[in-house]
């Protein structure tokens, strides 16, 4: 026997099920297919998880730091099973969630590995679902109208660099450590990288990080890179850029040893463990695409701008298409395309709207193009900045470091870019986001009253500083 369904959505991760609920609310029967548990990589091995770990770290670094605000503390002790243990209810908590979330809109779930099959007794079309269980349980058959890819993606590596939990890890691997190292080498200093570093630098772990390019965060703007770096160098952290890790020369005893290229030298690292930290790759095997038309580039699905792939019946979302690998991307992707299959007629995305976030010690945020970028695209720009040094509520919260920069094109006023570094940003680029997104101009950001004493007051002053008008700088 077969169910049928309107749609049938691949990975219930958080552009999964956030698409499952929009097709709800449109009246379609649902059903969500996922080897895992409901939440996905951002849930259980990602975004949750690791941001509840920097918020320990961050209480403990605040805690010690407690003298500055006149607060006298005893000894303060690290106690990391519990750190993992707030971590892990924390997850549990949202777990609940999401599953009442599904029986709230009446989605079905299917746990297990879901596999797209050709044209069948069941359907003229590819898109037939076959659910194959751990348990060896016969096989459950799905047939929808409707086919949405969302199965996420997976840590990558280096060839020759194979993670084994112990020695090696990836960012999953390290969510489950239950001891903290004394030294670490993290390979890459993207977000994820930069995030850990910071994150275990704060509890007292001696870090290394080493990029291959030249610029820590190379999709940030350079001046948000190189205010990280320079805090981060205070934490003790350092950093080795241009470097081509020797992966052949790794060496396993009593902890890691491993070489790499830094110009026309070889340098040695030494450290407890290493964390591969290199990016991400799609899950987009053994799911069934050879079954069908759909193209699949560089290792990810090409879709329309409604996220139709070339079976017009079949849409591919989040870390499997490639682009902004974020959670709040592949929720807005998901949305978009079940409203387009259902006959709506969405707006399409447009990327340069959406903010991404770094919550690392300093915090970073953007959105929208980098200085770089819009001298490349042939932009005439103007450029505000200021700094959170003149902005009261930054003395008072002790966190003073860091700036907001402003870039807007001189033609027609429109802000190109925002970028931010310092206390709370994470928080605070939604608002560049929604003035980025109504085509806002710095003049109508600095006239929008900013209450005192905020640290959003410097989004006013960033404005006023494009036309040097800036009150407090």
């Amino acid at each position: 026997m077969a169910e049928e369904y309107d749609l049938v959505v691949l990975g219930g991760g958080t552009g999964g099920y956030v698409a499952a609920i929009r097709a709800s609310q449109l009246g379609m029967k649902v059903a969500v297919v996922e080897k895992g548990e409901l939440g996905g990589t951002c849930l259980h091995r990602g975004c949750i998880p690791s941001k509840s770990l920097l918020r320990s770290a961050e209480v403990y670094r605040q805690t010690k730091s407690a003298g500055d605000f006149g607060v006298t503390t005893g000894n303060i002790e690290l106690d990391f099973s519990r750190v993992q243990d707030r971590k892990t209810n924390i997850i549990n908590t949202l777990h609940q969630g999401v599953k009442a979330l599904m029986k709230k809109g009446k989605i079905d779930v299917f746990q297990g590995f879901g596999r797209i099959l050709g044209p069948s007794i069941f359907s003229p079309l590819p898109g037939t679902i076959s659910i194959e269980y751990e348990n060896g349980e016969e096989n459950t058959m799905l047939v929808p109208k409707n086919v949405l890819i969302a199965t996420g993606s997976k840590p990558r590596t280096l060839p020759g660099l194979d993670i084994d939990g112990t020695y090696v890890m990836s960012s999953d691997e390290a969510l489950q450590m239950e001891r903290l190292p004394e030294s670490i080498i993290i390979i890459g200093g993207g977000v994820i990288g930069i995030e850990w570093a910071s994150m275990l630098a704060d509890f007292g772990v001696k870090v290394t990080v080493i990029e291959y390019l030249d610029q820590i965060l190379p999709t940030e703007d350079q001046d948000i890179a190189r205010e990280v770096e320079k805090q981060l160098k205070r934490k003790g952290i350092s950093f080795v850029k241009g470097a081509k890790v020797l992966a052949e020369t790794l060496r396993k005893e009593n902890g890691v040893t491993i070489e790499a290229a830094v110009g026309d030298s070889k340098q040695v690292f030494s450290a407890e463990k290493i964390l591969v930290s290199v990016g991400r790759q799609a899950n987009t095997t053994n799911i069934g695409l050879e079954n069908t038309d759909i193209v699949v580039e560089n290792g990810v699905i090409k879709t329309s701008k409604y996220f139709q792939t070339k079976e017009t019946h079949i849409y591919a979302i989040g870390d499997v298409i490639g682009g902004m690998q974020l959670a709040h991307v592949a929720s807005h992707e998901g949305i978009i395309a079940v409203e387009h299959m259902s006959g709506l007629n969405p707006e399409s995305l447009n990327y340069d709207n959406i903010p991404a976030c770094i919550y690392s010690n300093p915090e970073a945020a953007s959105v929208g193009l980098t200085e770089r970028q819009a001298k490349e695209q042939g932009y005439e720009i103007k450029v505000g900045k200021f700094p959170f040094k003149a902005i009261g509520k930054a003395l008072v919260y002790g966190e003073s470091d860091g700036f907001v920069k402003i870039i807007m094109n001189k033609a027609n006023e429109d802000i190109l870019g925002v970028h931010m570094v310092g206390p709370h940003v994470t928080d605070m680029i939604s608002e560049a986001g929604l003035a980025k997104m109504l085509d806002a101009t710095p003049w109508e950001i600095a006239h929008s009253v900013h209450p005192h004493p905020t640290l959003s007051e410097i989004m006013g002053e960033a404005a006023l500083a494009v036309e040097g008008l800036q009150i407090h700088g």
